[in-house]
């Protein structure tokens, strides 16, 4: 994974919960894929669990912006802020600040897009 300083992330899972200022994915896919076009071009995957583990060292004192896509909602994305993610087999459990959009209480398959480059302080 060299050269994914400013990688777009995704992550999909099965469904998909928010409240009380936490978003969390259920069913999550073990792979995590990226995409980087500096400073070199590269795509890849890493498991979703790696991914997690170097969350402190890609994004210390700097949480990334991402978008939550909804297949099930049209037009139903959300821009949010993501930080201190927990795994727990494939539940993944973010804190999150909305920027644009609405965070569903409950919803079904859905894809978040973690923006490496475009830090929320940035």
């Amino acid at each position: 994974m060299a050269g994914v300083e400013e990688a777009v992330f995704v992550l999909s899972a099965a469904g998909f919960s928010s409240g009380g200022g936490t978003a969390t994915l259920h069913g999550l896919s073990p792979a995590t894929l990226y995409v980087a076009d500096r400073p070199g071009r590269e795509v890849g995957h890493l498991t979703s669990r790696r991914f997690v583990e170097r969350w402190a060292e890609r994004f210390a004192g700097d949480p990334p912006s991402a978008v939550v896509s909804f297949v099930d909602r049209d037009g139903g994305d959300a821009v949010v802020v993501l930080s201190s993610p927990i795994l727990t087999g494939d539940v993944l459990t973010y804190k999150v600040a909305v920027l644009e959009g609405l965070l569903p209480a409950e919803s079904g398959p859905c894809a978040v897009f973690i923006d490496a480059a475009g830090r929320a302080s940035s």
